[in-house]
């Protein structure tokens, strides 16, 4: 059975719809950077998803061709995962979507190496005719967090949000935004298949001590 992070690793990917404290270690991810509304069609954000899966599964499926990675094993690839920002104090503004900042992310195994990166890029392009050069290898150490699954249509994050900051603060931390700890969510269902009430995502902030 292959290997599936969400179930595997619950506690990150599969929080209670309370807000709950949680340490994330160093994790390599494909990264995509750009900016603007994130529901524009052929804006930088949806051309970013295609250009992660590219990737994602030119690694997942190596093993059928004659690139060799070392310690593969057969896994579910993760779900998609964004870092999201905007050019403020830290807040987000929900009515101005052209204004956010986003890193896109997919997980990658332990086993894939920049060299094993690499190659996919190269790959992917010489199979699909396509331009890979902004997918990056990004290694994050997320650190200390506060998260809950929201349940919903992302604009009403807020609340969730709210409840968040609310349990941190109680427990003797306070949010940590800043310009390298964000706003991070990760999505466990397709808004194209989903409707917009019965969204689950994932949103994690960082926090420190008081």
């Amino acid at each position: 059975m292959a290997f599936d992070f969400k179930k595997e690793y619950k506690e990150f990917y599969l929080p209670k719809n309370i807000p709950t404290i949680v340490t994330v270690p160093k994790i390599n991810y494909l990264a995509v950077r750009g900016k603007g509304d994130p529901n524009d069609e052929h804006g930088e954000y949806q051309a970013s998803i295609g250009l992660l899966y590219g990737i994602a599964y030119t690694i997942k499926m190596s093993y059928k061709g004659s690139y060799s990675i070392v310690g593969y094993f057969d896994y579910v690839v993760p779900p998609l995962e964004g870092f999201w920002w905007q050019d403020n104090d830290g807040t987000h503004n929900y009515h101005n979507k052209a204004g956010f900042n986003f890193i896109s992310l997919i997980r990658l195994p332990d086993f894939v190496t920049e060299k094993d990166f690499t190659w996919a890029v190269d790959e992917a392009a010489k199979k699909k005719g396509i331009d890979f050069s902004k997918v990056e290898f990004l290694t994050y150490d997320e650190g200390l967090c506060v998260q809950c699954m929201h349940l919903g249509s992302y604009d009403d994050e807020p609340k969730t949000i709210k409840a968040m900051s609310d349990y941190a603060n109680n427990q003797g931390y306070i949010i940590d935004i800043s310009k390298t700890r964000y706003h991070h969510e990760i999505y466990l269902s397709d808004p194209r298949k989903v409707a917009s009430n019965k969204l689950k995502t994932v949103i994690r902030y960082p926090i420190k001590k008081k």
